[in-house]
């Protein structure tokens, strides 16, 4: 791998958690509709892969303390929409009342 500033390991965090975004609104979107499951859970895995290979590149030598608390914000919300599409997955809805925004803070930084 070739050399990455902490920058650029941010810019690339934010990237992530923007695919991750636009995934938890197809969500939203699809949200009462049964014949956009597949389509969404094909969305949402495709985020959520993208993301991991994203926070995945990330060398050590850019891992400074903030990239390190934006990633782990990065994960979590990518567990949660993880947590959403297996709720979708088994047949259920993708949110249930009141969780539509949980995760869209950035309490850490």
């Amino acid at each position: 791998m070739g050399e990455m500033s902490p920058g650029t390991a941010l810019r690339n965090i934010q990237q992530a958690h923007a695919g991750l975004k636009k995934a938890r609104a197809v969500l939203r979107l699809a949200k009462g509709d049964p014949g956009a499951d597949r389509r969404v859970l094909v969305a949402g895995w495709t985020a959520l892969a993208q993301a991991h290979r994203i926070l995945a590149a990330i060398p050590l030598e850019a891992a400074a303390d903030d990239v390190m608390t934006k990633q782990i914000a990065a994960q979590r919300y990518a567990t949660a929409l993880l947590v959403r599409l297996r709720r979708l997955a088994r047949g259920g809805q993708a949110t249930t009342e009141g969780d539509e925004d949980e995760g869209d803070t950035n309490e850490e930084g």
